[in-house]
C-alpha cells in the first residue's frame, strides 16, 4: 500500500530522552593554565549519562606583547587556540582511551579534509576562518576571535574536532568516571603570528571549561540501562583514532624513504594524510595553519609490500599539474564520513594554503591482516631539497576498547 494512503497510521513519539542539559566542568587547578602547565578537567558524576561526543571546550584568555599591552599586529592563526596545547587525553575509569599531540596540527590536517565551507562558517565560534580566493591570489580573510582594544578572546570548540573518539561515538556512557587532560605547549608562537618586527607576543588563558551534555531519560529506558549494568555487561567503544608522527628535518635529497611506524592488525593505517613545512615551528612570523609545496613529484605509502596509490602521481605543482592530488583530496568526505564530497578548497586555494597528500588505504588484502603491518612513505621531488623542512603523516587507523559500568574494569582489544 501506497504511504499516501495510510490514513490510518500510527504516529510514533519518540519520549525515550526526557531532559537534555549541559553542565560545565573545571579544572583541578583553575588557576594553573600556563606554558607546560598540565589541565585535568574531572567528570565525577560517575551516576548521570553523559554525551561526551557532543561535548565542547570553553576557552578564553587574552592575547597580548610581552609586557601586557595589547598588539595591533598580533592575531590567531586558522584554528589557532588548538595549537596552544601539546597533548590532550581523554580518559574512562582511570584509562586512556583515545590521545592527540601536537593538537593543532592535528586537527589542522584533519578539518582540511573533513569541512566544507558551511561548517567552516558555524566553526569561527571555534576559530577557524575559511581562506577566499581574489582575482590574483589565494588569502585568509582578515579576520580575529581577539578584541583589538583589549586582546580579550573566547571560544567554544566542540571536542569532535580535536579528537578521534568525540567525533566517532555518539553513544552515552553510563556509571564511568571520565577525564579530559590537555597540555600547553612551552611556547605561544606556534598559535599566533604578528607583522611587527621584533614583536613579542603571550598567550595568558583565564578559563578553561569542559561543558558536556547530560541526559535524562524516561521510566522505561532507565530500567533497560539498570539491567544492563546489574547484567555485568561489557559496552564496546570503537572510534577511530588520528595519530600525527612528524619528521623534524628532513634530509636535503630528492629521495625520501620514511620508515613510519609499524601497528597490530587490528590497527592497521586506514587513511594517511601527509603534508609538508619549511621553516614555520615556532617562528613568530610564520603561520603553522598553511603547509608548503616542497616540489613534490611522487608519493605513495607501502603497507608491507602493497602500495597506495598504485599509480605513479607525476606531479609539478608549480607547473599547476596536480589534478590527481587535488582529486585524491577532494574524496576524503566521501571515503570516510560515506557523504557527498564537499571539500573546503577549490584547487587554487588547495594549491597556494595547503597541498596535502591523501593516501586512501581502506582496501586491503587479507595477508595484511595476518600479522604486523611495517608502514613507511616514499616521495620524489622534481629537485634536491635547499632548506630545512618538516614532514607530518596523520595516520587514522581502528582502535577498539571495552568497559563495564558495573566493574569499572576497562580493556583495549
Amino acid at each position: 500500500m501506497s504511504s499516501i494512503l495510510n490514513v490510518t497510521e500510527k504516529l510514533i513519539m519518540d519520549n525515550s530522552i526526557t531532559h537534555y542539559e549541559t553542565h560545565s566542568y573545571e579544572p583541578y587547578l583553575p588557576t594553573k593554565l600556563g606554558n607546560n602547565d598540565e589541565i585535568v578537567i574531572p567528570v565525577n558524576e560517575v551516576e548521570k549519562y553523559t554525551l561526551p561526543g557532543e561535548s565542547s571546550l570553553y576557552i578564553e584568555g587574552k592575547l597580548t606583547k610581552s609586557d601586557g599591552t595589547v598588539s595591533k599586529k598580533a592575531s590567531f592563526i586558522n584554528n589557532g587556540v588548538a595549537f596552544l596545547f601539546k597533548e590532550m587525553r581523554y580518559q574512562l575509569n582511570g584509562v586512556t582511551i583515545d590521545s592527540v599531540r601536537d593538537v593543532g596540527m592535528t586537527s589542522t590536517l584533519k578539518g582540511y579534509l573533513s569541512y566544507n565551507n558551511n561548517e567552516v562558517n558555524k566553526l569561527e565560534n571555534a576559530g577557524w576562518y575559511l581562506p577566499t580566493t581574489t582575482t590574483t591570489t589565494t588569502t585568509t580573510e582578515k579576520k580575529s576571535i581577539v578584541d583589538e582594544k583589549t586582546g580579550f578572546f573566547n571560544v567554544s570548540i566542540p571536542l569532535k574536532t580535536l579528537m578521534g573518539f568525540f567525533e566517532d561515538y555518539k553513544k552515552v556512557i553510563i556509571n564511568s568516571k571520565q577525564e579530559l587532560i590537555l597540555v600547553r605547549d612551552h611556547t605561544d608562537n606556534n598559535a599566533v603570528t604578528t607583522t611587527e618586527a621584533n614583536e613579542s607576543l603571550k598567550v595568558t588563558l583565564s578559563k578553561v571549561s569542559w561543558n558536556v551534555p547530560h541526559i535524562s531519560v524516561g521510566i522505561s529506558q532507565e530500567l533497560l540501562l539498570t539491567k544492563i549494568i546489574d547484567k555485568n555487561v561489557d559496552i564496546e567503544v570503537g572510534f577511530r583514532c588520528w595519530e600525527l608522527i612528524e619528521y623534524p628535518e628532513l634530509l636535503k635529497t630528492n629521495r625520501h624513504n620514511w620508515p613510519v611506524k609499524t601497528s597490530t592488525k587490528i590497527e592497521t593505517p586506514r587513511h594517511v594524510i601527509i603534508a609538508f613545512q619549511s621553516g614555520k615551528r615556532d617562528q613568530l612570523k610564520e603561520d603553522m595553519s598553511k603547509f608548503h609545496d616542497i616540489n613534490l613529484r611522487s608519493i605513495r605509502v607501502f603497507l608491507n609490500s602493497e602500495r597506495y596509490p598504485y599509480i605513479d602521481l607525476n606531479l609539478d605543482i608549480k607547473q599547476n599539474k596536480f589534478a590527481t592530488l587535488y582529486e585524491m583530496y577532494s574524496q576524503f568526505q566521501s571515503t570516510y564520513y560515506s557523504k557527498t564530497d564537499e571539500p573546503m578548497f577549490n584547487p587554487e586555494q588547495f594549491k597556494t594554503i595547503a597541498p596535502i597528500s591523501y593516501i586512501n588505504c581502506i582496501h586491503q588484502k587479507e595477508l595484511l591482516q595476518s600479522g604486523p603491518v611495517v608502514m613507511r612513505v616514499e616521495f620524489e621531488l622534481n629537485s634536491d631539497l635547499d632548506k630545512d623542512t618538516s614532514a607530518y603523516c596523520l595516520v587514522i587507523y581502528d582502535r577498539v576498547f571495552t568497559y563495564n559500568p558495573l566493574t569499572k574494569i576497562v580493556r583495549q582489544i
